[in-house]
């Protein structure tokens, strides 16, 4: 079957992409590893023996590279994805939809009475190519983020999480500012140029 046009575009920006060609070099699973990487080298999020959440995980790279920060024996990542993920060493593989109850409860036994340092999020709706219909499913998985980090953060934890700019988002932002004491917007260099998407890192927790 032909590719279209845009399939055939990005094709072409994904096998040309220097975040791909380095993320292969470097032996990460996604170029997404990248962005994380960045708001790190700025923020310091990941600390050694954090606990980390990681939503919407697959392929696993935001959980690869935050293993590496946390250590291997002091720290946790414990990764939650609707998708099957190919195991990672040291990481905690949760597979199933968080909005189910069983699951739910399955990732808060994982962490028992532990409650995490850093919930991230890079979860992204199945693109239609409608805005009309992606921006609110894009919204709707930002604030199933929130209410999870919500649930799960020690105080003055923090959240991390991508959104995509539009209908809906300053809404969303005005949420997560009655739930922490700092809210950022970071937009790493590994984001595509003409893509709306940046990300929110949201610091002190006040449960």
């Amino acid at each position: 079957m032909a590719r279209s046009k845009s399939s055939q575009r990005w094709l072409r920006e994904h096998f040309d992409d220097e975040y791909v060609k380095k993320s292969q070099k470097d032996g990460y699973r996604s170029r997404a590893i990248y962005k994380l990487k960045e708001i790190q080298d700025k923020d310091r999020i990941i600390q050694p023996g954090h606990t980390v959440v990681d939503l919407g995980a697959a392929p696993g790279g935001w959980s690869q590279y935050a293993t590496e920060l946390v250590g291997e024996k002091k720290g946790r990542v414990i990764a939650s994805d609707i998708l099957p993920i190919d195991p990672l060493p040291f990481v905690e593989f949760l597979v199933g939809d968080f909005r189910e109850e069983s699951v739910l409860k399955e990732l808060l036994d994982l962490l028992g009475e532990d409650k995490a340092d850093l919930v991230i999020s890079d979860m992204a709706p199945n693109i239609s190519g409608m805005e009309g219909v992606d921006q609110p499913r894009s919204i709707y998985l930002c604030e199933l983020a929130l209410d999870m980090a919500r649930q799960v953060l020690k105080p003055n934890g923090t959240f991390v999480v991508k959104l995509f700019q539009g209908q809906g988002s300053d809404d969303f932002l005005n949420d997560v500012r009655r739930h922490f004491k700092r809210v950022k917007i970071r937009k790493p260099s590994a984001s595509r140029p003409r893509s709306r998407e940046v990300y929110v890192l949201a610091q002190g927790f006040m449960v």
